[in-house]
């Protein structure tokens, strides 16, 4: 039967009989048609398009054998409090079977600021864990093997420091740099469109960046150097095309930068990660996840004639954050399930899932646990690990994959006529499209076009009183600026002065920063101390404005 006889005979008398349950379906990015059928994938060329896993375009996975070789990297992302409290929960979550540790900082950490500084009161170690000098880091990583254990942090404007501390805390151990595995995610220009944690303008930002680049290519050869970040654009308000869109769009600028600053392409981009967040629109997700791997490669192929190495993009994910709810929170279980699913039908190396109760506080033991186990599940007794790309061939899913890709290049088209990333930042009009997408998003939910369960449809009244929550002490700030009081006292000052110096005199310069911040970090200068250097030279970041 002919897809024309099937309307006619078939699916014409039973519309007649039966509406659909909605006029319009859709993604976040454009309508979903009532069938796929091969005619949908016609010009689908399977060498160009699709190719074999651990081959060009890595459509189909980055890795030969993928999760048949080992699964993704468990890793859940955590910090809160202090230094200490922080490193019991890496330790349990290592016990429980985790596969490798993620850094959350506090906002005074994120934006270059010790804990003592009056801006910072009430904020010191509540969403991440409080860092002033390389002593908390000591203390942070405490019986924890550096050298054995991959390490990423979730860290942006201070990345050059915090990645210092950690490298002096290694080197204090006897562990040669080239041992060390990891990742900072150091991705500023989604700051400035998305997050809001910069301190510097873009230009030095990429100083600084390609400064890490070149400094690790030499020193810390096995360091993802960048974690080059949707997952943050998306949880503004962003549709999933232009996640990716925006995502690849400040790749390019951070290609580019490190290009200009005299690194070939090859000697950096083997090192460059992306991390993307994982929604409940389960089969869009696994359409995202395979239409990035095969736009990266072709940017990096086509556009900076990059070897085969630079054209995998590897990348990590976490579940939504922002798909969480406060109602029912029960609920998000079945959330992240269906979100880290996505992940690993889309072929992710390494996965964070959210906790059940992180809409209402920061996790507990006992959901982080849970969240653990979600993957472990998926990986152990699911079976979706067993073959690699299950969902290669649907009709559904090829044709979204090349819709996806589509609707990116033409983001990334009208970026470049532009005149790129740093001129559409500096124009509005990234942060114009999300603010768009985001409240476009939140009126379907307000007019209950788009259910959210338990929110605004299958409501209950509930008593979430019983309900354990993770709180941070009140006395954690006291004693965090009492730790920094005494480092400050033990240290060696002039030294300290003498290497803070060499930072501002470096950053006055052209010389590369992370050879004098290391030296600061082993003197014991504190996080600001190092920073203010790099302001006193660079300025500020004033945010713009975009309505």
């Amino acid at each position: 039967m002919k897809k024309k006889e099937w309307e006619e005979r078939i699916l014409k008398k039973t519309l007649e009989k039966n509406k659909e349950r909605k006029e319009y379906f859709k993604v976040t990015s454009f309508p979903v048609r009532r069938l796929y059928d091969a005619g949908d994938i016609r010009q689908l060329d399977y060498d160009n398009d699709l190719g074999y896993p651990g081959a060009y375009p890595f459509t189909r996975g980055v890795q030969p054998t993928m999760y048949r070789g080992k699964f993704w990297t468990m890793r859940q992302y955590a910090g809160f409090g202090s230094a200490e409290e922080s490193n019991r929960r890496y330790r349990y979550l290592l016990e429980q079977g985790q596969t490798g540790l993620s850094v959350a900082f506090d906002l005074p950490t994120q934006i270059g600021l010790d804990s003592d500084n009056e801006l910072c009161e009430g904020e010191v170690g509540k969403v991440g864990v409080a860092i002033d000098t390389m002593a908390d880091m000591e203390t942070l990583f405490a019986e924890i093997p550096l050298d054995k254990v991959s390490v990423s942090m979730t860290i942006n404007a201070s990345a050059a420091i915090i990645l210092a501390m950690y490298l002096a805390v290694a080197e204090k151990r006897g562990l040669a740099f080239e041992r060390l595995s990891g990742t900072i995610q150091n991705d500023l220009l989604k700051e400035y469109i998305a997050r809001g944690t910069y301190i510097y303008p873009p230009k030095p930002s990429l100083r600084i960046i390609s400064n890490i680049f070149s400094f690790c290519k030499e020193r810390v050869p096995k360091w993802n150097t960048i974690s080059i970040s949707g997952y943050h654009i998306r949880e503004a308000g962003s549709t999933a095309v232009q996640e990716l869109a925006f995502t690849f769009a400040d790749a390019v600028e951070y290609v580019k930068s490190a290009l200009d600053s005299g690194l070939q392409v090859d000697e950096f981009a083997p090192r460059l990660s992306f991390f993307f967040a994982s929604h409940n629109n389960l089969l869009e997700e696994v359409a995202k996840f395979r239409a990035a791997r095969r736009i990266w490669a072709r940017i990096m192929k086509d556009k900076f004639k990059a070897g085969d190495k630079s054209q995998l993009m590897r990348f990590h994910t976490q579940t939504g954050g922002v798909t969480l709810t406060a109602q029912q929170p029960t609920n998000n279980v079945v959330r992240v399930t269906l979100q880290a699913l996505a992940a690993v039908l889309g072929g992710t190396q390494s996965l964070h899932t959210n906790s059940m109760d992180e809409a209402l506080a920061l996790p507990t033991e006992e959901s982080v646990r849970v969240a653990l186990r979600t993957q472990q599940v998926i990986a152990f007794e699911s079976g979706v690990a067993d073959t690699i790309d299950p969902l290669a061939g649907s009709y559904y899913v090829e044709a979204l994959t090349n819709e996806i890709e589509k609707e990116v290049w033409k983001y990334l088209d009208k970026i470049e006529a532009m005149g790129g990333m740093l001129a559409a930042i500096e124009a509005g009009y990234p942060q114009q499209q999300i603010q768009d997408s985001s409240y476009s998003y939140q009126k379907e939910i307000d007019s209950g076009e788009q259910v959210i369960v338990g929110v605004n449809q299958f409501q209950v009244h509930e008593d979430l009183s019983h309900l354990k929550t993770l709180k941070v002490s009140p006395e954690g700030e006291a004693l965090q600026n009492q730790r920094l009081l005494k480092t400050k006292k033990e240290r060696d000052n002039a030294a300290v002065k003498n290497a803070l110096a060499k930072v501002k005199a470096t950053a006055a310069g052209d010389g590369n920063l992370m050879p004098p911040i290391l030296e600061a970090v082993k003197a014991y200068a504190t996080l600001q101390e190092i920073a203010d250097q790099m302001r006193a030279v660079f300025g500020e970041y004033k945010e713009k404005i975009v309505i």
